[in-house]
């Protein structure tokens, strides 16, 4: 089924990908993963919440851990461009016939929660706070030197509808894995800030957060992680990789927290910016598109994820399936 045409003036004016909440089951261990080990910088913390940022971002937070019984994600969070697209994506969301709520955030202010018609849980703000620069105290960098924020990808049970509806808020499609047999889409990449993804949808038990990513310096910051983490208990927590990626050309890394939520570590995906920037169609059956190099994908990369909190999940729509490593 090919990708439906970009809506280049959508309803309401959505910026990038800002951040996502987890819920740990211990945020003392949580915190020497993401703090620590990974080496993202603590901006706020108290008895059950810890907020983090990335080295080159000056927004107080791109990821919330939050202590709870079972870990789940709350939220994924989206910067819009001016505080008229709030009310803009209130209305939008409601003609949707979507639920709609305002709340206040700590270091946020204003924002809007809904969820897309899958139980997405989604937020909208417009004004995070805003920190000092960090991005040259290089005595800071930790870790595998986490630049920023870049996508988050999601186990979708419907990707062709799911695309149909991000494409409204104005993502745009730059690539996608078709399933010959059918015509039907099994993954697609869409993106908001001119990268290859804010977004992505992979056909599968969803809607469950198959991973949140983060963009590195260079490959290298990812072969000094692994040493970290082969020499520091966290050998187990290696998932996939290094490898790249045919999609999107990233050099990458899959690592899993102490709960199993995934992060991917990523660098070296291209610009996206153009408005006529056409989609790239791979074929469901072309290993190289999920693994350019390096060893394929463990089955557990297919079939685990993270719920959303409170959201019921569906089977796949699409029964095919990719090349799974034995």
């Amino acid at each position: 089924m090919p990708v439906p045409p970009p809506v280049l003036y959508p309803p309401f004016n959505i910026v990038r990908l800002s951040h996502v909440e987890y819920r740990v089951t211990d945020l003392a261990a949580s915190r020497h993963f993401y703090v620590d080990t990974l080496g993202l910088q603590v901006t706020h913390e108290d008895a059950d919440t810890i907020y983090l940022r990335a080295m080159e971002e000056r927004g107080h937070h791109c990821v919330i851990l939050r202590e709870s019984q079972a870990p789940d994600v709350s939220r994924l969070g989206f910067k819009l461009y001016d505080h008229p697209d709030l009310d803009k994506a209130a209305a939008w969301f409601d003609s949707q016939n979507l639920p709609t709520t305002w709340i206040e955030r700590p270091f946020m202010g204003r924002v809007l929660q809904t969820q897309d018609p899958w139980g997405v849980p989604l937020e909208f703000y417009v004004q995070m706070d805003r920190l000092p620069t960090i991005a040259q105290k290089y005595a800071l960098y930790k870790g595998v030197k986490p630049l920023r924020i870049d996508h988050f990808n999601l186990f979708s049970s419907d990707v062709d509808g799911a695309v149909a509806f991000y494409t409204q808020m104005g993502f745009r499609t730059t690539e996608y894995t078709e399933d010959a047999e059918t015509g039907k889409s099994w993954a697609a990449w869409m993106h908001r800030k001119g990268g290859v993804h804010d977004i992505a949808f992979t056909n599968g038990v969803g809607p469950r957060l198959h991973h949140s990513a983060f963009w590195v310096p260079t490959p290298l910051n990812i072969i000094d992680l692994l040493d970290l983490m082969s020499t520091t208990g966290y050998r187990d927590n290696i998932e996939r990789g290094p490898g790249r990626h045919g999609i999107s050309n990233a050099f990458f890394l899959y690592v899993r927290d102490p709960d199993g939520h995934r992060t991917e570590i990523y660098c070296s995906d291209y610009q996206t910016v153009d408005p006529d920037h056409e989609p790239i169609k791979w074929d469901l059956k072309d290993p190289s598109r999920q693994t350019l190099w390096g060893a394929p994908a463990p089955r557990s990369w297919f079939e685990e994820g993270s719920v959303f909190d409170g959201v019921a999940t569906l089977e796949p729509l699409l029964k095919a399936q990719p090349i799974v490593a034995p």
